[in-house]
């Protein structure tokens, strides 16, 4: 894959692991990263894997770049620059997984809401500062956030400026396991191992019905006819059964 600037990226047969790689700034988010993870899509779109994202160093990402925000106007504000990143993201086939440590703070927070399933370390903390700067979260978090942790609890982080610390984030669900410093990473690895034993195209449809509002019991009853005829399905459910004789 591409050489970056703002981003370490690491291909793998199975998935492709990505380290917002600005630790001098926290791993802020400016427009030259954004631009490298839409080339980042492209490829997971194009060639579907599962996808890893990280930081480097103490935090995920502290937020999106002050200076380059204080610039924008109201075109860049239509425009959705860092919202159309976070639901492109959301939208990628395959499982994506954030592994945070640290700060993850306004845009970070919201790059981490968009991930499929978090793991954080017992440093992290999720937070939405933008009204303090005069601005609100408006990449993602008015409709994820309320979807991971519920009503409640969303706008004790978008409108009170409560940050959830990692027992916070377990408890309310936004996360799936809280480790140790230092090793959030790996534990990421564990998960996509798990889930890439999977079926791909099971879990490229499992996630397409489940990304899709309300109540949708013909499109389960659709994306599970095409499932019934695979190889793959007979396949893994003849081991299965080979297996239980």
């Amino acid at each position: 894959m591409t050489t970056f600037a703002t981003l370490d990226v690491s291909e793998q047969p199975d998935r492709v692991v990505v380290t917002l790689d600005r630790p001098a700034q926290r791993n802020a988010i400016n427009a030259e990263m954004i631009g490298e993870l839409h080339k980042v899509c492209a490829r997971l779109e194009a060639e579907p894997k599962l996808l890893l994202l990280t930081g480097r160093g103490d935090h995920f990402a502290g937020g999106a770049d002050i200076s380059e925000l204080r610039a924008r106007g109201r075109d860049d504000a239509l425009a959705g620059i860092n919202r159309n990143l976070f639901d492109r993201i959301g939208r990628l086939p395959l499982p994506t997984v954030a592994a945070v440590s640290g700060f993850a703070l306004g845009g970070g927070a919201e790059l981490s809401y968009a991930c499929d399933i978090r793991i954080a370390t017992s440093t992290a903390r999720f937070g939405n500062p933008e009204p303090g700067l005069g601005i609100m979260a408006a990449a993602g978090a008015s409709y994820r956030l309320p979807q991971l942790v519920g009503t409640s609890v969303a706008k004790q982080v978008l409108l009170g400026g409560h940050v959830l610390d990692a027992d916070a984030a377990l408890r309310t669900g936004l996360v799936l396991e809280v480790v140790d410093p230092g090793t959030h990473v790996e534990a990421a690895h564990r998960l996509l191992d798990r889930i890439a034993r999977f079926a791909p195209l099971a879990l490229r449809l499992t996630k397409t019905i489940v990304d899709v509002p309300g109540a949708h019991p013909f499109a389960d009853d659709i994306a599970q006819a095409v499932l019934f005829e695979t190889d793959d399905k007979r396949d893994r459910m003849t081991a299965f059964l080979e297996r239980k004789t």
